[in-house]
């Protein structure tokens, strides 16, 4: 069965942008994962078809409502739907390489893309949203968020990078920053390729760049050191 992928969003036209081509499009265009882009305004409230309100309390902006996007969850996924419910949120647990495995591992997921201030708290509670974060900073919406997990899950499905060695060797799936890499030509603007990567003794090459990985790591993010 392939993996399926359901986007909850105000804008369905921007899927499926960047996950039509390259690896993740070619694979699309095997079936190894399908992509359903729902408009949450197919549920708006009156001859407008309005999605969001003023917020409760006052304060700037608009929130998405819970009765709107509810009624949009409920088309998408019913409850025996097996698939995990995401919420693209700048206050969601980050993503990480482990959480993307999992769900490629999985039958797909359902990823609702927020915008304006945000969603009524009561739908996240009521559909058991789980808030994703791709970073410290904020989109204007969910969006290109929900992109960047899908991304990350396609390449990880079975068959769609060339050798599974590719992924098992990239950042953060030994807990560590990849280890530099090199190609031709040898010598470039006075620089060389590292003569242990000419060696031809794997061993050594493999310590090479698990050293590598580990000094990266250390420079550039300590905290996945500490972990």
């Amino acid at each position: 069965m392939s993996f399926a992928a359901s986007v909850l969003t105000l804008f369905p036209e921007m899927f499926p942008g960047p996950l039509g081509i390259s690896l993740a499009g070619s694979a699309l265009g095997r079936g190894d994962w399908t992509l359903q882009a729902y408009d949450i305004r197919n549920h708006g409230i009156g001859r407008h078809r309005a999605v969001d309100d003023t917020p409760a309390g006052g304060g700037a902006g608009m929130v998405l409502r819970a009765d709107v996007l509810a009624a949009a969850v409920d088309a998408v996924s019913p409850s025996d739907d097996p698939r995990p419910r995401l919420l693209m949120s700048p206050r969601g647990r980050p993503l990480t390489q482990a959480r993307v495995r999992a769900l490629a591992a999985g039958p797909g997921v359902v990823i609702v893309c927020g915008r304006f201030e945000g969603v009524d708290e009561r739908v996240i509670a009521g559909r058991g949203l789980e808030e994703v974060s791709i970073g410290d900073y904020v989109l204007s919406g969910g969006e290109v968020a929900a992109m960047v997990v899908l991304d990350a899950c396609v390449r990880l499905l079975p068959g769609v990078m060339g050798k599974q060695a590719s992924g098992e060797e990239e950042s953060f799936e030994q807990g560590l920053l990849e280890y530099p890499h090199y190609t031709r030509p040898r010598e470039w603007e006075g620089a060389s390729t590292p003569e242990v990567l000419m060696s031809g003794d794997h061993a050594k090459i493999a310590r090479w760049r698990r050293a590598e990985a580990e000094k990266l790591t250390r420079e550039r993010r300590p905290d996945l050191i500490d972990r």
